[in-house]
This record gives C-alpha cells, sequence and structure tokens, in this order.
C-alpha cells in the first residue's frame, strides 16, 4: 500500500466490541488524524491463540470479514500476576462472568499473599484486508495488585492495580494520565508511529 496523504481523519478498523476501548483509543489516536471505528455487525472472535500476541491477530483476521477499511487494528491485553504464575492472563477478559466478579476472584485469590508484583500486558497487530500482518507489538505496565478497589476512573481490573511509575492506583489517573503510562497506549504510540512513519506523508 503506498502512502496516503491525510486531508481527514483516517478510519481504522479496531478490532473489538468493547466501546470503552473504542474511546480511550481515539483520545490518543486523535493528534495523528486518525479515528478508530468498531466493526460491522456483531463481533465475537474465537480467542484460541496461546499468548497475547496471537490472539490479537485471531481478532483482527475475524474484523477483515466484517469490515471495510483497509487496515484493521486488534489488541489483546491482560493482567498477569506473578503469584498467580501469570494469571488470569489471556484469560483475563473469561477469569469470570463480569468485571465486578473478575476483582472479586482477583482480590480472594491472593488474600493473605505478600507478593503482589503484578503488570498489565497488551500485545498490539495490524493487518490489511487480506489478513497480512503489517506490524506488530507488545508492551508492559508494572505494577502491583491493591488490597481493595481505589478511583473511580478506567474500566477492567483498573481499580485494584497499582501504577510503580506513577504511584498511583490505574483507576485514579485521568484519561491525560493513563494515556502516558498505561500498556494499551504504549502499544499505541508504537502502532501509531509506525503508521505515521511507514504509511501517511
Amino acid at each position: 500500500m503506498g502512502k496516503i496523504v491525510l486531508k481527514e481523519a483516517y478510519k481504522i478498523t479496531l478490532a473489538t466490541g468493547n466501546m470503552h476501548k473504542v474511546q480511550e483509543i481515539n483520545l490518543i489516536a486523535k493528534q495523528y488524524n486518525i479515528q478508530f471505528v468498531l466493526p460491522e455487525g456483531e463481533f465475537d472472535p474465537i480467542e484460541d491463540g496461546s499468548d497475547f500476541i496471537e490472539n490479537a491477530y485471531c481478532k483482527a483476521k475475524e474484523a477483515t470479514k466484517s469490515g471495510k477499511t483497509e487496515l484493521y487494528l486488534a489488541d489483546d491485553s491482560g493482567l498477569c500476576v506473578q503469584a498467580l504464575g501469570g494469571a488470569p492472563g489471556i484469560r483475563s477478559a473469561r477469569y469470570a462472568p463480569s468485571a465486578q466478579e473478575r476483582i472479586d476472584k482477583l482480590l480472594n485469590a491472593m488474600k493473605n499473599i505478600e507478593n503482589r508484583d503484578a503488570k498489565f500486558v497488551c500485545a498490539m497487530v495490524v493487518t490489511n484486508k487480506k489478513g497480512e500482518v503489517l506490524f506488530k507489538v507488545q508492551e508492559e505496565c508494572l505494577g502491583k495488585i491493591l488490597l481493595e478497589r481505589k478511583g473511580n476512573n478506567g474500566f477492567g481490573y483498573d481499580p485494584v492495580f497499582f501504577v510503580n511509575s506513577e504511584n498511583k492506583g490505574m483507576a485514579e489517573l485521568n484519561s491525560d494520565e493513563k494515556a502516558k503510562v498505561s500498556h494499551r497506549a504504549k502499544a499505541l504510540n508504537s502502532v501509531l508511529k509506525w503508521l505515521k512513519n511507514e504509511t501517511f506523508k
């Protein structure tokens, strides 16, 4: 694909059904004049990869069936807790039926455990509409599991994740602060820089 001159926001399909994720990513991508959109119709890919990169590719490939853009971005992210052997890991979204239950299950599993070290991991894959991988990256955000929920921002496991570099809980960070340190922000910035250098003038 040749380089594209951006006269208006360039649209890329984001392989997700999560509107929170689209909104969070679009806040960061706005400065690049890029807009991410949801796939058309229902989006429920089978995530049978063995790691975050493979699962991201599964999502991107599925999105090419229901999207109309030239490029497709998929991410697979999760929480890896050292004392739990890296769990919930790639099963973070399927750890329990709801966000509330996932946090409850995690806090219960961490009862009386002194080692609270954990990390958020985000892998991103960019494909063309043929499903060919053009770029991939994986980033991390290091932290610890809190003893209880803290903060009112974010989603998922954010309320129980303490960000080492900020000395705050992830859910205590505002959108601008989170956009600088989160695993997803780091991976997305790598993708956006690649797009700027390789795809757009």
